[in-house]
């Protein structure tokens, strides 16, 4: 046995449905430490800051899934659906931060998206992952479909950029983090892209082949 089928076998036997409990409990943490004066003086940014970081960690670690599987065997596949949930829940908290504590008004919130475009890509993303949230889950794998499931989760893509986007354009200064995430995002998409034309251009080789 590997030592991919045996950490596979451990990771059978972990469930996924406590990522959906760590994530509440962290969203609850932070929150307490927020509204009890713990996150320094500007409490309500810094904790917008820390629901949308630990968003766009989630979704890196959602495009990791396939690459670790393809290269290492390692399947982290069946927690897949958790973290990219929890992503979300995450992202709600973040934009729930900016519109009922930070500008406090539906007008101002329309205001802020149309005028700065690091709202704008950020608000963007959001958008993006609304129907991936929604269809995540096996009755919309069914009614639409695997191979049309599939492409609509492709909107991950382009909202894990934007939200990296998001991320550098919000930041003041040069601060190493986001740069960090926007590189790991286009190196897992660009690494994602070529496997995939690789595993094509093998099929079509070895399907001549064989013919």
């Amino acid at each position: 046995m590997t030592l991919s089928q045996r950490i596979n076998g451990g990771l059978r036997r972990v469930p996924a449905w406590p990522l959906y409990i760590l994530t509440a409990v962290y969203t609850a943490w932070m929150f307490w430490l927020a509204a009890s004066g713990q996150l320094g003086v500007e409490p309500i940014n810094t904790l917008e800051r820390e629901y949308g970081e630990a968003a766009l960690i989630l979704l890196i670690v959602g495009l990791v899934v396939t690459p670790l599987r393809d290269w290492t065997g390692i399947s982290l596949v069946k927690f897949r659906r958790a973290i990219g949930l929890s992503a979300f829940f995450l992202v709600v908290a973040h934009f729930a931060v900016f519109a009922v504590l930070d500008v406090q008004s539906l007008g101002r919130v329309v205001t802020e998206v149309v005028k700065r475009p690091y709202v704008t890509v950020g608000f963007a993303a959001f958008v993006l992952l609304i129907p991936l949230a929604v269809t995540s889950n096996n009755r919309s794998i069914r009614k639409l479909g695997p191979v049309r499931w599939r492409n609509l989760h492709k909107l991950t893509y382009p909202a894990a950029v934007l939200g990296g986007l998001h991320y550098i354009w919000l930041v003041k200064g040069w601060p190493i983090e986001p740069f960090v995430y926007m590189g790991a995002i286009l190196v897992l998409l660009v690494v994602r892209l070529k496997w995939a034309r690789i595993r094509a251009w093998m099929g079509q080789n070895l399907g001549s082949a064989k013919a």
